[in-house]
């Protein structure tokens, strides 16, 4: 089975609950097991919020893109922007979470939380300008599902 959807989004608040709901209602219908999905979510809702308060402004267009794929028993989110990027000291590959960091510190909280709910991620800057954030998580089933990996 395979799943894929791509969103152009405005730099607004009220676009970040609208990702999310996509997200959760494509992975309920898939038949993701709902602490997966909320994880998930979780992590895509951080992102999102992200790219509003760091994305840039009209001039490069006042959005931002996701893009989530579903490929067997995997999903794959993808969150880019058109701000200034992230400082150089930030670009990192992570599997599982730095313990290193501190959430209590004021900045950084979101990524620190990605990095904590997923499998994976990647946060690096696109030529030009703009921040991308991808991670990946492996998906659980719930028993009554018809869309199962196989």
């Amino acid at each position: 089975m395979s799943i894929w959807w791509s969103l152009h989004l405005r730099r607004e608040a009220a676009s970040v609950p609208l990702a999310r709901r996509l997200l959760l209602g494509t992975m309920e219908t898939a038949g993701v097991d709902p602490d997966i999905s909320y994880d998930l979510s979780v992590a895509l809702s951080e992102a999102c919020a992200n790219a509003v308060e760091h994305a840039g402004g009209a001039s490069t267009g006042g959005g931002y893109q996701v893009t989530a794929h579903i490929e067997g028993d995997r999903c794959r989110i993808e969150v880019t922007d058109s701000g200034p990027g992230f400082p150089l000291g930030r670009i990192r590959r992570t599997v599982r979470p730095l313990g290193r960091r501190s959430h209590q510190s004021e900045h950084g909280r979101g990524l620190f939380l990605i990095e904590s709910l997923v499998d994976h991620v990647h946060f690096h800057n696109r030529p030009g300008h703009g921040a991308v954030v991808s991670f990946d998580k492996v998906l659980k089933w719930r028993e009554d599902s018809l869309l199962k990996a196989s």
